[in-house]
């Protein structure tokens, strides 16, 4: 009776310790499939593609925030009598130097800045893609022109059509 007992939990510890190293075998060959496959999308290139995009974005987003900044909200501000979108503000609580009470405000000018930002590169990048694309039409519009004949297509032609003028 004792080496029955000693017999079914020596083999449950078996099945226990095998099912504990299956299950850490799969989670290594997870990570390795996993490290493999970052490998894999690191070499396609899609990485760099995306670095380039993200740089050329940031640029692009300096040279907007210029023209935003610099070139339309004056204007906007002038027409508006002066007003300057980025001060306006609902002051909830005033700052108290001292009690040392900084002050708590819900500026919405600077939330309608940057809806303005958003609507003018929306509008921009909407202008590029559209040029892109009638570039793009305009290359696949334009037909090709057929490479002239060489000598032996000339020849067969006219062999063809003294054949057919024999044929009559």
């Amino acid at each position: 009776m004792f080496l029955r007992h000693f017999y079914h939990y020596k083999v449950q510890f078996f099945v226990l310790y095998y099912i504990e190293q299956h299950q850490k075998n799969l989670k290594q060959k997870k990570s390795m499939a996993i490290v493999k496959e970052f490998k894999e999308f690191i070499s396609k290139g899609n990485v760099i593609d995306l670095a380039v995009g993200v740089i050329i974005g940031a640029a692009f987003g300096k040279i907007i925030t210029s023209l935003v900044d610099d070139v339309l909200m004056p204007p906007i501000g002038f027409l508006t009598g002066g007003v300057d979108f980025a001060d306006k503000k609902l002051v909830l609580i005033t700052a108290d130097t001292v009690n040392k009470v900084e002050e708590v405000a819900i500026r919405y000018g600077n939330f309608i800045n940057t809806v303005i930002q958003f609507l003018i590169v929306s509008i921009c990048i909407f202008a590029v893609i559209k040029a892109i694309n009638t570039i793009k039409r305009k290359e696949e519009s334009a037909p090709a022109t057929p490479a002239p004949a060489s000598a032996e297509e000339v020849l067969l032609a006219e062999i063809r059509d003294l054949l057919k003028s024999q044929n009559k």
